[in-house]
């Protein structure tokens, strides 16, 4: 699940836009958002009522920064995340040493 919080007033067409958008933040990280994987974004704004709206026009820099920090969001979490057990299953964590070793190897980062 992705929540985006902004404090921009935005109308609740817009706001489905900029979940929309979050996607694609989604998608940078390679995930291919298959049947039944439950990813879903949900936006709202912290203002109550704003006496004037964003425009459309005003979106894309609100779209470039929703889906940038979706996909940092996600990279943080995956380096973050630790080896977790239940239901007799254990889930290792990224193994950070070998991940970026491949990163630097690709030149994916310096």
């Amino acid at each position: 699940m992705i929540v985006v919080a902004t404090d921009a007033p935005l109308d609740s067409r817009n706001l489905n836009r900029l979940a929309a958008r979050a996607m694609l933040g989604l998608g940078r990280t390679g995930s291919a958002a298959s049947n039944g994987s439950g990813d879903y974004a949900i936006a709202f704004s912290t203002v109550r009522q704003a006496a004037l709206l964003l425009s459309n026009d005003a979106m894309s820099p609100l779209f470039e920064a929703v889906i940038e920090a979706t996909e940092e969001a996600i990279y943080n979490s995956l380096f973050r995340a630790r080896t977790t057990t239940g239901r007799g299953r254990t889930i290792e964590a990224l193994p950070l040493d070998k991940t970026l070793e491949i990163l630097r190897r690709y030149r994916t980062i310096q």
